[in-house]
């Protein structure tokens, strides 16, 4: 039986006064697989980002955290800061919605790219500049070399992405959480990174947890597919499962809410 590389079980999240703390997240179980796309699709408000930043202990210090996160035999909800920082980057890394926010604006993509690495792997300048324009390549940013000069503004919103891609995959890691990587991107840009997410899942065995409230991004990438609303996950199957036999009366609300929804939405690919 294929072991899962990120296993969650009963995940509760309460943010807040110790005596009254607000609960956001009821008690959710997933399993991330090397190769596939895992999706966690809802509407804002539904927990599914909360609960992608517990992974890496990114919540706030209030937080209450409660279950099991455990990244092979590692359990994280209790781990030591210092564990959790070599964790980070290493071996599970973060997309986020906004490539602006998440590069540094003062600071060279050469730089962005290769200090971490030199961290974690420990390669010399020499070898994390030439790890950093293979990168680069990889995910298809024009003049790789050249680019490494650069400062996060000097590139479109896409390309961003794409160089914020290249950074999480910098170290090899085992597991890639993407929160809404394609939000903030024309439907075209969309398409491309959806695309390359895909490839790049099983090019290098990646286990990805894609986070979205954009059922029509599912149905373009993920493998499997969970819904969650206020808290809880309503719903869960291979993308197949839950796009051609949706069980829950929420999830049928959300496909009908596509556009054309009346028609067979899902291709399974994202071009």
């Amino acid at each position: 039986m294929i072991t899962p590389a990120l296993t969650i079980r009963d995940l509760t999240i309460a943010i807040g006064n110790k005596k009254s703390p607000t609960r956001i997240v009821n008690g959710i179980s997933l399993d991330l697989y090397a190769g596939r796309i895992q999706g966690l699709a809802g509407e804002s408000g539904s927990g599914k980002t909360v609960s992608s930043l517990a992974v890496l202990g990114l919540l706030p210090a209030n937080a209450i955290v409660t279950g099991s996160m455990r990244l092979g035999s590692t359990e994280l909800i209790g781990l030591p800061l210092a564990r959790l920082r070599d964790i980070r980057g290493r071996r599970i890394a973060m997309i986020f919605q906004d490539p602006s926010a998440s590069l540094h604006p003062q600071i060279r993509i050469g730089g962005q790219l290769t200090d971490h690495v030199r961290r974690h792997l420990g390669y010399d300048r020499k070898k994390a500049r030439a790890h950093a324009i293979e990168l680069l390549e990889r995910v298809q940013v024009p003049d790789a070399t050249e680019a490494l000069s650069r400062f996060p503004h000097q590139f479109s919103g896409g390309q961003r992405q794409r160089i914020a891609i290249a950074i999480a995959l910098a170290c090899d890691p085992d597991v890639l959480l993407a929160d809404e990587p394609t939000t903030a991107l024309d439907v075209t840009v969309q398409a491309g990174i959806l695309q390359l997410l895909r490839d790049l899942a099983l090019e290098r065995q990646l286990a990805v947890l894609l986070v979205t409230h954009d059922l029509g991004v599912m149905s373009a990438v993920a493998d499997d597919v969970a819904v969650m609303r206020a808290g809880l996950i309503t719903e869960s199957g291979t993308r197949e499962q839950l796009f051609m036999t949706p069980q829950h009366e929420y999830t049928r609300e959300l496909l009908a809410s596509l556009p054309g929804a009346k028609t067979n939405s899902m291709n399974g690919d994202a071009e």
